[in-house]
């Protein structure tokens, strides 16, 4: 029997992997690592789904550890205040930034200081400057009360292993009629060794719970409107390359191939929406 994880123990790992990922100039963590630029064409780019026109203007090549794009499911409007939880390398920032235009603000948080520095530099390569970047936990967010009037994510809350805490405190800081748009990693049925394998948190697999259960949690916190409005179900083919192939793309799992392909079709990236009652 493997050993069961703590909390801890797994805050740390997905810090110290990221951290390093980060700044590695030849490793790749999490989905593929993107190098997202405005001639991405990888086929992870793709399944990630951000497109060119949105790539434009994206100075240099900022990297994406995300599953899916959440602003393309967004209705942001100039103006209104984003938050970006696990905001990474920046990438949704940018993204959003021009979304909300001058008179809006976007917020990134993350934990991690190797992120948060590679953010701000591609945030000031950008030209950005409706933008800044805190460090902290989802868990304890350090925001206002009612501070957002949206919150997005991208393949960052199945990392933590106290969800019901992340989606408590989402709801504390958005303003009434505030919502949440994010992407997420869901995972049913999956086996002992996967759920507490360290490499397997750090790549977006072990922590992922069950759509059902994703929803629920959500619901109670005491969102309404709760809905999934994407899904995509990870192939064979897909899943090693969000886990990490043979090509060392991916902090992913030290779980042999066959093991992760086993679990095809139990995988899927989601966009879930939810509203802040009024």
């Amino acid at each position: 029997m493997s050993e069961k994880r703590s909390n801890e123990e797994i805050r740390q790992a997905v810090r110290k992997q990221y951290g390093e990922a980060i700044t590695s100039t030849s490793g790749c963590c999490g989905s593929g690592n993107l190098k997202l630029t405005e001639n991405a064409t990888s086929e992870m780019t793709k399944l990630a789904g951000y497109n060119q026109s949105e790539l434009s203007n994206v100075a240099g090549e900022v990297t994406s550890f995300g599953c899916g794009n959440p602003i393309a499911f967004m209705e942001l409007q100039p103006g209104e205040v984003v938050l970006d939880l696990g905001s990474g390398a920046g990438l949704d920032l940018i993204l959003a930034s021009r979304k909300v235009g001058p008179n809006g603000k976007v917020i990134g948080l993350d934990m991690t200081p190797e992120m948060i520095e590679t953010s701000r530099r591609n945030l000031a390569a950008a030209g950005v400057t409706n933008a800044e970047v805190r460090q902290g936990e989802m868990e304890q967010m350090p925001l206002r009360d009612e501070e957002v009037d949206w919150i997005m994510s991208n393949c960052v809350i199945n990392l933590s292993p106290e969800k019901d805490k992340v989606f408590a405190e989402a709801f504390r800081v958005l303003k009434p009629g505030g919502r949440i748009l994010v992407s997420d990693i869901v995972a049913s049925d999956l086996p002992e060794a996967i759920r507490n394998d360290l490499l397997s948190w750090v790549g977006c697999i072990a922590g992922a719970i069950g759509e059902e259960e994703y929803v629920q949690l959500v619901k109670d916190a005491g969102f309404e409107d709760v809905r999934i409005v994407d899904r995509l179900d990870y192939t064979s083919e897909s899943l090693k390359t969000l886990a990490g192939d043979a090509s060392g793309c991916g902090c992913g799992s030290s779980l042999p191939e066959k093991l992760i392909s086993q679990n095809a079709g139990r995988i899927a990236s989601v966009r879930l929406h939810a509203r802040k009652p009024r």
